[in-house]
């Protein structure tokens, strides 16, 4: 068998392409690396890189079971690791999760047609490092990326501490919105600091990240998107809330973004299953109009400050109106006149 090796002019991609097609899956861009291997001139095996996620292994049958899948993760895995990342994700049919797991990959769930494994100690090592956030009592959950953080996210909070010993805020720690991570999270301890029984914590990548749930930040409701849902979720209520004794989950109701909507929807099936509440919090807001950091975004693009006062708390206002906010607002008016 031959060696992996990478996959760059545009005749290698498309042969990739025609492979990974070939195996009903779906050739998804933009990756940053493709490897195949070759035998007698002709592709026979191919696989990708996005970030610290694997994806798209295809190998046509008679070259199945020989080492082939080795050595594709290895070369990807190999130069992941040149590119930084120490621990990788690789979505898969639950029935070829046992070969995987053979090349030191562990299940962290399976859904459906999907499955989700990972390579290297990244969730192990994500709950010892939390471990001493762990509470006695009656504890709940929100997961905010909050793109920033509004008045609505702080009304979420609040409201939810008032009924438990402890509530979790975890923050979305993929960088892919228009505010970074830092900012984000920086702005929601400031934000929730008066409340005594919240913790704020990262997401890493075990709760809405590039690894479990890309299409949230694509903003796509399709049968990928559905599917991404529900292993986020079950990663959810199989590792991370047992970790910190989570039985109750709040979330606000979703009047915009069909995405959203349909993943509160997606939590409100599975979540039980596992033994936590669901509970959905009416937003923020009068009518038909509620606070949402999509109205901050908008308002900031057009420039309109006096307007945000009555849509974000304090520290989020100082934030927007500083040169750095500032700067972000000339981004987002920047790309609106481009489209």
């Amino acid at each position: 068998m031959s060696s992996a090796v990478p996959l760059i002019t545009a005749r290698d991609i498309d042969e990739a392409r025609r492979l990974v097609e070939s195996q009903n899956l779906v050739f998804e861009e933009p990756v940053d690396d493709v490897v195949g291997i070759h035998e007698n001139g002709r592709l026979v095996a191919t696989a990708s890189r996005a970030g610290y996620v694997l994806k798209m292994f295809a190998i046509e049958g008679e070259y199945q079971g020989e080492g082939t899948l080795g050595l594709l993760a290895t070369a990807l895995i190999d130069q992941g690791r040149a590119a930084g990342h120490e621990v990788f994700f690789v979505f898969t049919r639950p029935e070829h999760a046992s070969a995987f797991e053979q090349l030191n990959f562990r299940l962290l769930v399976s859904e459906g047609t999907a499955a989700l494994l990972e390579y290297g100690r990244g969730l192990e090592a994500y709950l010892s490092a939390h471990a001493h956030l762990r509470r006695p009592g009656f504890n709940a959950a929100v997961v905010i990326n909050g793109n920033p953080f509004t008045l609505g996210h702080l009304y979420l909070v609040e409201t939810a501490a008032r009924h438990v010993d402890n509530l979790y805020v975890f923050i979305v720690r993929e960088d892919r919105s228009v505010f970074p991570f830092a900012v984000r999270e920086r702005l929601a301890r400031e934000a929730t600091a008066h409340v005594g029984n919240a913790i704020v914590l990262e997401t890493s990548r075990y709760a809405v990240s590039a690894g479990t749930f890309p299409s949230y930040f694509l903003k796509r409701s399709d049968e990928a998107a559905r599917a991404q849902m529900r292993i986020d979720l079950r990663l959810f209520a199989s590792h991370l809330a047992p970790a910190f004794g989570v039985t109750r989950r709040y979330v606000g109701h979703e009047p915009y973004c069909e995405t959203t909507a349909a993943y509160n929807e997606a939590m409100a099936e599975l979540l039980p299953q596992h033994g936590i509440e669901l509970v959905e919090i009416r937003r923020l807001g009068s009518g038909d109009s509620f606070v949402s950091a999509t109205r901050v975004r908008e308002a900031m693009e057009r420039g309109l400050f006096d307007e945000l006062a009555a849509l974000v708390p304090a520290p989020t206002l100082a934030f927007l109106k500083s040169p750095e906010g500032r700067a972000i607002a000339a981004r987002l008016a920047s790309s609106a006149a481009g489209s």
